[in-house]
């Protein structure tokens, strides 16, 4: 920081003094800006995180705010027959589905042929073969050269979305073109009719007679099933068209009885959410907003005013938002003497099964029926608490001005703490320079007076001779 021969000459004005005299400027004018900058730091780090507990909250808010979650629906079975889900805002019932058969496809299998390069057709001949599969049509060829693998990969190729077909090896010697319709239902029917009479034999197509053609291994039909005891039939064993916004699948031949209620572990587990991350920002407020006498309990935020009046929100809430038809605390919410909520399900869940619209209106707005049968309609607890929060939580909200203030602090206080650097620096290279004239000048003198003193006492020896 110096000439390290500051001093030489008059062992007083040495660089130690000069950094003793800045350490004690620093102390009374740099060290305290240094705190500021860190305690707004502190409060900024603090800020994130409250910023943080109240982003958690704010979605747990909105989770409980749309009217949507109240439409979820959920199915339960019993019994093994049936599948069954539920749309949103699909009724909700209890019925019993008894399913008699299921829907099949239609498998169809040809004669034997001794390998699967056989040809299917006389000598120099050609022709085609008309494949009807339920109410589709479709037309194939064949030659002399056509064998049965060729005729399999047209089928594939020309009706694949209709009907798979696949050539088995049944046993040594015996291989068999083996079709199976993609959609179940009885009028799913597979045919092959020879147009041109030139196939070897029927063990592939029906001769103009009707003769031979392949072999039903299984029948395409129709489900059968009851519903409450009337008959059903459907093509598929997925139904979608029994009642709206039921999607059923007939599972195996058998009874099973469904239940289509409202979610309400969808519901519960949102409420439980919801007094999760509340507690979680009425633990973080009340701690960064403390008071106290003492500096290690004493809360970073305990003179901010912005903070307090967010935990009195949030705490006034509960008890206040309800617009005069009831409180949360009707609804099975309940906060105790350290400002932590709970819910007694049991309650929420009877005023569900007593009045779900009247919940629902309650929660996320709409029409809510008083005791005495009038019709007010209400904003919604949740769409409240959205309301006052958002005023402190949005991109324009207090916090923001909070924090925009905190960061604005911090950038003027390491402004002030360079520009007093700056002055330390310049104060101190200029007090260096003089303190080395000083040391030159008293090394000078010190010169002269030891050469003095050699003179002197010189002198003193020759008349003492």
């Amino acid at each position: 920081m110096g000439i390290s021969s500051l001093g030489v000459g008059s062992q007083i004005l040495t660089q130690d003094l000069l950094d003793q005299l800045r350490q004690a400027d620093e102390a009374s004018r740099l060290t305290p800006v240094k705190l500021s900058i860190a305690n707004e730091k502190d409060k900024q780090s603090t800020f994130d995180v409250v910023s943080a507990t109240m982003k958690n909250l704010t979605d747990a808010i909105g989770e409980l705010k749309t009217a949507t979650l109240f439409d979820e629906r959920s199915a339960t079975v019993t019994g093994t027959s049936v599948e069954v889900t539920a749309d949103s805002n699909s009724d909700l019932q209890s019925f019993t589905l008894d399913v008699q058969n299921l829907a099949t496809k239609q498998i169809e299998e040809s004669g034997s042929f001794s390998a699967k390069t056989d040809t299917i057709a006389n000598a120099g001949t050609t022709g085609t073969i008309s494949m009807n599969v339920g109410a589709d049509s479709f037309s194939l060829t064949y030659d002399d050269t056509t064998t049965l693998e060729d005729l399999k990969n047209q089928i594939k190729d020309v009706a694949g979305n209709s009907v798979d077909a696949t050539i088995v090896q049944v046993g040594t010697g015996d291989f068999r073109l083996f079709l199976t319709s993609s959609r179940t239902g009885a009028a799913e029917n597979i045919t092959l009719k020879d147009n041109s009479g030139n196939l070897k034999d029927t063990r592939v197509a029906q001769d103009a007679a009707g003769n031979g053609g392949t072999t039903v291994v299984q029948a395409a039909v129709d489900a059968n099933f009851t519903f409450n005891g009337q008959a059903v039939t459907r093509a598929s064993n997925s139904v979608d068209d029994l009642i709206t916004g039921y999607h059923i699948t007939l599972k195996e031949v058998g009874s099973s009885n469904v239940s289509v209620e409202q979610n309400r572990d969808n519901i519960m587990n949102r409420v439980d959410s919801f007094v999760e991350k509340y507690n979680a920002a009425i633990d973080e407020l009340k701690s960064v907003t403390k008071s106290s006498t003492d500096s290690e309990t004493r809360g970073i935020f305990s003179g901010e005013s912005t903070m307090k009046n967010l935990l009195s929100t949030i705490q006034d809430m509960v008890g206040l938002a309800g617009e005069g038809v009831g409180t949360m605390y009707d609804f099975g919410f309940d906060v105790d003497k350290d400002g932590k909520m709970s819910v007694d399900k049991t309650v929420l869940n009877q005023k569900l099964d007593d009045n779900p619209a009247n919940v629902e209106a309650f929660f996320s707005g709409g029409d809510y029926v008083k005791a005495d049968g009038s019709t007010v309609t209400l904003t919604g607890v949740f769409n409240e608490m959205g309301t006052s929060v958002d005023a402190y939580t949005n991109t324009t909200g207090m916090l923001s001005q909070l924090s925009d203030n905190i960061s604005g602090k911090i950038s003027a206080l390491e402004d002030q703490q360079q520009s007093v650097i700056d002055q330390l620096d310049s104060k101190y290279e200029i007090m260096k320079k003089k303190f080395t004239a000083y040391d030159l000048m008293i090394s000078k003198i010190n010169s002269a007076s030891q050469s003095f003193l050699q003179m002197v006492n010189s002198s003193t020896s020759s008349q003492n001779g």
